[in-house]
């Protein structure tokens, strides 16, 4: 099983640091998580129903014709690669979240890491293409166009293009969720992330009705329980705090790249984290982690991911950690 971020419990053990004195950077999640009336009791007491208007909100919200809800989108990205006859040669720009990769080549398909100028010269000998936009961790964005043209060319062959979504609420004018319903055409959208509810466990698949259908046999009755139907509906259906949201994430992110700067760092990112490539990356996740701070370090390249601080003391440790780094203030 491959290491993600949100590992608080192990950096507490290996830090000696009591669980409740970490501030967690390391996951891309908003800090501020979305409210939500006490789930009732009934609930709780019947199985999940998918008549509940889930996903006729969540289509709303994205601008899709129609939506499947997952329990999450790794629940999709697993089992996606099962939808197309193994040996299907698979570009997936690269870095990016791992388990895109892990879970094509278990399927039995040939993986190919591609770097983004080299799309255009391998696009005709692929199956697949899979990207995320914007990426994670590099927060790399790709222009809706860009993406529209290349599905055109792998769509007139029967091949897919794969867009996991999982970073773009609050820059929404980058989706295709608009366009997902064409063939050939597969968008993934995480609920955690956004919301700031990871433990919901909750994702949504955008594309055409027959492939969604194949999907949902695959995942089998139940898939996503009643109560994260529940609060996924309540928070999907919330237009004002999406509105305020997604401008605190991007006043927050604007806020870190200045912080950062101001001690020599240069990174980039999008709403939900900021990336800094550094060849000393594991001495100052090392840095960080003796303070109670924990950022998601990655090896291809060696670079940390800063998440988004929820609040002004965490602002104020983030900075005093920084000022142990560079001796002085800046």
């Amino acid at each position: 099983m491959l290491e993600h971020g949100g590992r608080l419990r192990a950096a507490a053990q290996q830090y000696s640091i009591p669980l409740a004195d970490w501030l967690d950077l390391s996951t891309g999640l908003a800090p501020w998580p979305f409210e939500f009336p006490a789930v009732p009791a009934s609930v709780w007491q019947r199985l999940p129903e998918v008549e509940d208007g889930l996903a006729a909100v969540a289509a709303e919200r994205y601008g899709a014709q129609q939506v499947l809800p997952v329990a999450g989108a790794q629940a999709a990205i697993q089992l996606l690669p099962q939808l197309r006859s193994a040996g299907s040669r698979v570009g997936i720009i690269s870095p990016c979240y791992a388990e895109h990769a892990h879970a094509w080549q278990r399927a039995g398909h040939q993986v190919l890491e591609l770097s983004d100028e080299a799309v255009e010269a391998a696009l005709e000998s692929l199956d697949v293409l899979l990207l995320v936009n914007p990426n994670n961790p590099t927060g790399r964005v790709f222009a809706p166009q860009q993406l529209l043209d290349w599905h055109a060319r792998l769509a007139v062959r029967g091949g897919w293009l794969v867009v996991d979504e999982a970073f773009i609420d609050a820059t929404p004018e980058l989706s295709l969720a608009a366009h997902s319903h064409l063939p050939g055409l597969i968008v993934l959208r995480s609920f955690g992330k956004f919301y700031g509810l990871a433990g919901v466990r909750l994702g949504f698949v955008l594309a055409e009705q027959s492939l969604l259908d194949q999907l949902n046999e695959r995942l089998g009755p139940w898939a996503v329980s009643g109560p994260a139907r529940w609060i996924g509906l309540a928070c999907l259906a919330d237009a004002a705090a999406h509105q305020q949201q997604s401008l605190r994430l991007q006043q927050a992110s604007q806020r870190l790249v200045t912080l950062l700067a101001d001690y020599g760092l240069a990174v980039q990112g999008c709403a939900l984290f900021q990336w800094l490539v550094t060849a000393n990356a594991a001495a100052l996740q090392q840095h960080f982690g003796q303070r109670g701070i924990l950022l998601r370090h990655f090896t291809q390249p060696q670079s940390l991911r800063f998440g988004l601080p929820a609040s002004e003391a965490d602002w104020q440790r983030l900075r005093l950690a920084l000022d142990d780094l560079s001796g002085s203030k800046p």
